[in-house]
């Protein structure tokens, strides 16, 4: 159970057992919305979960339990010790209970396919015109095969329709069931009273067929969570940690914070941490969607579930269980699996009244076939085919088979959308709006020249011994650029020494004592307090600051010897992935709170046309705002606090991984790595599960439009109509199982 935003609701997942098409969904959703106390429910058929949100004081869940059976299903509460997310082994039980599923969906199917075959080869010989021994073409051995098919495994059809009629509504069960009883009562009657033509083989055939689509329908939905089930694999069950000096195994579930953990060669990673001891290269593919293994060395930080691939280290453990990254991307993406998309109401919406109406069309059929032809066994056909043919499964299934599809692969490529309604918002995108520093940039700055000044009389220094000098004025300074000077020292194999004299001038510069000589390194301003001349470095520092670099100065007693130009650099994959937006025909945005110089420079290197410069953190909001204004879709990139009123403004709000937890917090979609490329991988992702959707959705309603009619026409043989019917639900599962081919990154 998770608690709201508002303390006084609360969230709770709900197991619900027993709905098979979207009219089951719309009824447990419609009697959970009525019930006192509940504020909203979602219900994914996919998943077979409800998620309630409730007031404590106004109901219970033992109540929300009984106004789920009395809808006619079956529910229990998923508690946080059952719940499948951070629990090592749950996958496996998962599975199982999956695989014991399907087994008992293939063995209904079997047992109703040994009773058909008969009936079949009947139906077949009098097609081919093949004579069959007179036995075969006896009633009453049809009706022998007949019966365990329609009460044995046909049973559970009707034990569906009773719970619906209990609860004063209709579902799937109750087409089928009404539909294959009307066939198998006719044919009743014609055996032991009329001793008519009998239609034994459609009721029985129509079941083993509606089996059959079951069965396959069950297998293809499994493989809809496969992803998830993959993360949730990824933690080992065993580990190795050391207590009290001595080295021991336990179960990874009894890791707590603090404890140093041994991994070897080929292990997988159990929780989060930071590397103590040793050296090693682990693969974290499986998390963040990147090829290429990381170095990790003392005081790196590893993650739950990826691959050490080659030595051993030791780390101490930061976040166990459900607090490890691992966990909360399980968790992140289950509750998008568990969202329902907006377009997805629609389709619960003619679920609603599809029931009924088939049903209403049904009884019309009957009615006229009858009065029409005079033949009831012609009407009874008909009644059946309309009856049968009729599929709420597939509107059912269109979109979160799609939604658990596309989510599962977004995760496994490092992109976490976290609810359906925001993977169908993130296909109408046609501006991204980024934030520059830490996102367009890697947000450190780092010296990018150094310039030797020419003096009159005076030999020109050295770069290398330049650059020494202000890395061992700068080695005491805490300030980013005077830190950036001192690692291109430490990049370049220069050793900076101590000063024997250090003075930082906060917003100047620094002043030090370097082996006998007056070393400063700071500004213009600082240099002209200290009685340096400047004039001859002037164009110097304009040719910099017009590349958007801050131009700090070198002094040796008393005169200028160089100009170093520090900047923010563009991160390596930026220029690519803006080019990859424009190719999906979006505006991309550069925000910052820089001055319009530096950040046009930055922009013209990464390719982005229109710039919003100066702006204030508390006014990137608004400037979201004013975008959405001009009708635009707009996405909000950042990884910052000060970016996440902006995340939050923006249709879409994306965070960069290796951002703020609070960045994260406020996104709708989070790119674990830092890697720009996945915002049009997102996009790309989005667009193509609702090209999926839309297909999927299309054939539902067209499906039922076409073949309603034409079975009431009568130009449809039930039990054709059964088996277009149940290969509806396998086709829009499979369709949707085409997204795990879908390469985002491509």
């Amino acid at each position: 159970m998770r608690q709201n935003h508002d303390e006084h609701v609360r969230e709770q997942v709900f197991e619900v057992a027993g709905m098979h098409c979207a009219s089951c969904v719309s009824r447990v959703e419609r009697a959970l919305e009525k019930a006192p106390g509940v504020t909203s429910a979602v219900v994914n058929l996919v998943t077979g979960q409800a998620t309630v949100t409730y007031a404590p004081h106004e109901t219970s869940i033992p109540q929300i339990i009984q106004t789920v059976k009395g809808a006619g299903y079956e529910a229990k509460e998923v508690t946080q010790t059952n719940r499948r997310a951070g629990r090592v082994g749950e996958g496996d039980r998962e599975e199982k209970k999956r695989e014991e599923e399907i087994k008992g969906h293939f063995l209904r199917f079997l047992i109703s396919a040994i009773f058909s075959l008969p009936l079949v080869s009947l139906m077949l010989s009098h097609l081919f015109g093949v004579n069959l021994p007179t036995w075969l073409e006896s009633p009453y051995f049809q009706f022998l095969m007949a019966t365990p098919v329609q009460f044995g495994a046909g049973w559970q059809f009707y034990r569906g329709a009773f719970s619906a009629l209990r609860a004063g509504s209709a579902n799937m069960d109750t087409l089928i069931a009404m539909g294959t009883t009307a066939a198998y009562a006719f044919s009743l009657y014609q055996t032991f009273v009329s001793f008519g033509h009998v239609y034994y083989e459609s009721s029985a055939v129509i079941i083993t067929l509606v089996l059959l689509g079951r069965y396959l329908e069950a297998r293809a939905k499994g493989k809809t969570g496969e992803a998830i089930e993959k993360l949730m694999q990824l933690s080992p069950q065993k580990t190795y940690i050391i207590r009290e000096g001595a080295e021991i195994q336990m179960d990874t579930e009894e890791v707590v914070e603090g404890d140093v953990v041994i991994v070897r060669p080929g292990d997988r990673i159990p929780v989060d941490g930071i590397v103590t001891e040793g050296m090693s290269i682990v693969d974290e593919s499986m998390l963040t969607g990147e090829s290429i293994p990381m170095e990790k060395g003392p005081g790196a930080q590893v993650t739950a579930g990826t691959i050490n691939k080659h030595g051993a280290f030791k780390f101490r453990a930061t976040k166990v269980g459900r607090d490890t990254v691992l966990s909360q991307i399980v968790r992140m993406v289950e509750e998008a699996q568990g969202s329902k998309a907006p377009i997805q109401r629609l389709a619960d919406k003619v679920a609603g009244y599809f029931v009924p109406g088939v049903l209403i069309i049904a009884l019309l059929t009957l009615i006229i076939w009858f009065l029409a032809s005079g033949d009831p066994g012609r009407a009874v056909l008909a009644f059946t085919a309309v009856l049968v043919i009729a599929c709420p499964c597939s509107l059912g299934l269109a979109t979160p088979t799609a939604i658990m599809v596309g989510t599962g692969r977004g995760a496994e490529s490092g992109i976490l959308i976290r609810g359906a309604e925001h993977l169908e918002r993130a296909h109408k995108i046609d501006t991204v709006v980024l934030d520059k520093t830490g996102t367009i940039t890697k947000g450190e700055p780092a010296v990018v020249s150094v310039v030797p000044v020419s003096v009159p009389g005076h030999k020109e220094a050295e770069l290398d011994e330049m650059v020494k000098l202000a890395a061992s004025a700068e080695l005491r300074s805490e300030h980013p650029l005077g830190m950036a000077i001192v690692q291109h020292a430490q990049a370049l194999g220069l050793s900076p020494v101590e000063p024997s004299a250090f003075h930082s001038i906060p917003g100047k510069g620094v002043t030090a004592k370097v082996e006998d000589k007056e070393v400063l390194v700071g500004t213009v301003r600082l240099m002209t307090e200290r009685g340096i001349a400047c004039e001859n470095v002037q164009s110097n520092l304009l040719a910099l600051e017009s590349q958007g670099r801050t131009a700090m100065l070198i002094a040796v007693d008393g005169r200028i010897i160089g100009v170093i130009g520090v900047a923010d650099t563009l991160k390596e994959t930026s220029a690519d992935a803006i080019w990859a937006l424009k190719e999906l025909g979006i505006d991309v945005v550069m925000l910052t709170g820089d001055n319009l110089r530096t950040a046009s420079f930055i922009a013209n290197q990464a390719g982005i046309e229109r710039v919003l410069a100066e702006v204030l953190p508390e006014d990137k909001a608004k400037e979201v705002e004013r975008l959405r204004s001009e009708g635009r879709v707009v996405a909000m990139v950042g990884d910052g606090i000060n970016d996440a009123p902006a995340l939050a403004a923006a249709d879409i709000g994306i965070a960069i991984g290796t951002g703020t937890d609070i960045a994260i917090e406020a996104s709708d979609i989070t790119l674990v790595q830092g890697d720009l490329r996945h915002i049009a991988a997102a996009i790309k992702l989005s667009r193509g599960t609702m090209t999926i959707i839309r297909q999927n959705l299309f054939w539902a309603f067209i499906y039922n439009i076409i073949g309603i009619p034409v079975a009431a026409l009568g130009f449809l043989s039930p039990v054709i109509a059964g088996a277009a019917m149940s290969f509806s639900s396998v086709s829009v599962v499979m369709n949707s199982l085409r997204l795990r081919r879908f390469d985002p990154m491509g």
